[in-house]
Formats: C-alpha cells, structure tokens, sequence
C-alpha cells in the first residue's frame, strides 16, 4: 500500500526521518552542491530536501494524486501540485534538475514516467533518482516509506535509465544502519555510514543514480542526385 502524505510527513518530522534525510541530503549535495539560477523539480515527496531560506530560481514540487499534496510552504507562494505522473504537465525542456524519491518505486509505470522526464528534462538537464535497494534491509520494513512499492537492483536501473534515454552519470548507497529509532541519532547514522561504505557497499537502504539527457541527433536526409543517362557517342 503507497504511504500517502500524511504518512510521508511524519516518518520525516521523527528522528529517524530527520537522519534518513541528512544521509540522502548527504549525497544529493555532493552531486549538485548549488542549485542557484536552475529551475527544479521535486516529483514524489520532495519537500524535506529543499529548504526554504535556499531555493533555486524555480521549484516545483510535484506529487502524485494517489498519494496527496501537501502545501509547501506553509505561507507565500505554493511550490506544491497534484499530478498524474504518467503524463506531468510541464511543458518540453522545463527543467534544469529533477529529483525522484518516493515516486517511482510507487508509479504504476515507471517507464513511461522516466520518458516524460525526459521530455520536461532541459538539453544540459540531470535528474537524481532515490530507490529502495532490493538487498537493502530497508526494503523489507514497512514502517518506512522505503518499504512500500517496487525495489530495484542496480541492473535494473541501469536498463530501465537506458531504455528511456538517460545516460547514468553517477551512483550511490546510502542508509547502511538498520531500519530501528535505536540508530536514529545523526553520530549513529554517520558511523553506519562510515562503515557500510567500507564493509558491506552492497547492502545500502537505497540506490541513488544520477543521469542526464540523451538527445538523438538524426543525420540530414540526403535527396538523391539524379544523373542523366549518357548519350550514344558516335565514333
């Protein structure tokens, strides 16, 4: 059964939530440390990894119907929408940065959502992906969101990526410590981390992959020259 936002939002309002976020805040800012002049999408539940006193030139926080919207922020103007994720309504190229978590391990097709990011995705565009891990313990405990929905291993989402036209850039793990509040203090979650990178790269909680845009270049049509057949040449 999908969490809907109510859930989502508080498994992210408790300690385990908060240090879940910093270990995946870990990674994504290593990828994308600056975010200024881009315009950005967060598709799923996006709202814990964007803050509000640093935001890009544009955001908007896209969420699918099944699971909800919540409005963000809570005064001024709202990033937040209700989508179908099977046909987002952005125009072509909207994009220069799109974030995935909680939302394509729940899409109904996951292919065809990763074609329309492509689609709204800018020439130069990369988005970052957040999965479960099939391998990964948070996969298999459902008092996280991570345990609802589809996992996936790395080589499915390497052919799912290339099958839709993304090149994959870059990967990671993150969430090594078990899915228990027992390790749910930022110190603890850092040495798991630590040590997981370490001992055990496999088993991370979830996998997150970087990719840009494929655009395929068509040759120029040639229109054939047509030569005239030569005459008789008389002796």
């Amino acid at each position: 059964m999908q969490p809907n936002v109510a859930d989502l939002e508080e498994f992210y309002r408790n300690p385990l939530g908060r240090a879940v976020r910093a270990m995946i805040m870990r990674r994504l800012s290593a990828l994308w440390p600056d975010l200024a002049g881009l315009d950005v999408l967060g598709l799923g539940y996006g709202i814990p990894y964007f803050n509000q006193a640093d935001l890009p030139r544009r955001l908007a926080l896209a969420m699918p119907a099944r699971q909800g919207v919540e409005q963000w922020p809570a005064s001024g103007g709202v990033k937040s929408l209700l989508v179908d994720d099977e046909t987002l309504p952005f125009a072509e190229a909207s994009f220069d940065r799109v974030l995935i978590i909680h939302g394509l391990e729940e899409s109904r097709a996951p292919a065809q959502l990763l074609l329309d990011v492509h689609r709204i995705l800018s020439p130069q565009g990369k988005v970052v992906i957040v999965v479960p891990n099939r391998t990964g313990l948070w996969a298999h405990h459902d008092a996280s969101p991570f345990g609802h929905g589809r996992a996936f291993s790395r080589g499915q989402m390497r052919r799912l990526m290339r099958e839709c036209g993304l090149q994959t850039s870059a990967w990671a793990k993150a969430l090594y410590a078990p899915p228990t509040r027992l390790v749910a203090s930022l110190p603890a979650m850092r040495a798991w981390e630590q040590a997981g990178e370490w001992l055990w790269p496999a088993f991370g909680g979830v996998i997150m992959v970087e990719a840009s845009k494929q655009v395929l270049i068509r040759p120029p049509s040639v229109r054939p020259m047509l030569i005239p057949a030569l005459g008789t040449i008389k002796p």
